[in-house]
């Protein structure tokens, strides 16, 4: 590899490394290397999506239980929490029925 070419891989590995990012090499099957190069990429974004993934990912191999509240914590993110929503039905006897 020639000067110029060395040069060019330090500059752009310095420069990932300003944004946080490092390039690493990973094993695993041929059939995975485009599902691994996209949960890559969506790693290195800086989204809350992001953030969901890594941790459903750490949760998933972590094989820790899931923390409780979780169907609550999701009902309170909710963007119906503020809609003021009339949830009262009347209450119906309905029809007689002869068996």
């Amino acid at each position: 590899m020639s000067k110029a070419q060395q040069r060019a891989i330090q500059n752009y590995r310095s420069r990932l490394g300003e944004r946080g990012l490092a390039r690493f090499e990973v094993l695993g099957r041929d059939t995975d290397r485009d599902l691994v190069r996209l949960i890559a990429r969506r790693l290195a974004e800086d989204t809350p999506e992001a953030l969901e993934l890594r941790a459903t990912v750490s949760r998933s191999i972590s094989g820790a239980p899931p923390r409780k509240g979780g169907i609550l914590a999701a009902l309170r993110r909710s963007p119906l929490l503020d809609a003021d929503l009339d949830l009262f039905r009347p209450r119906e006897e309905g029809r007689k029925v002869e068996l």
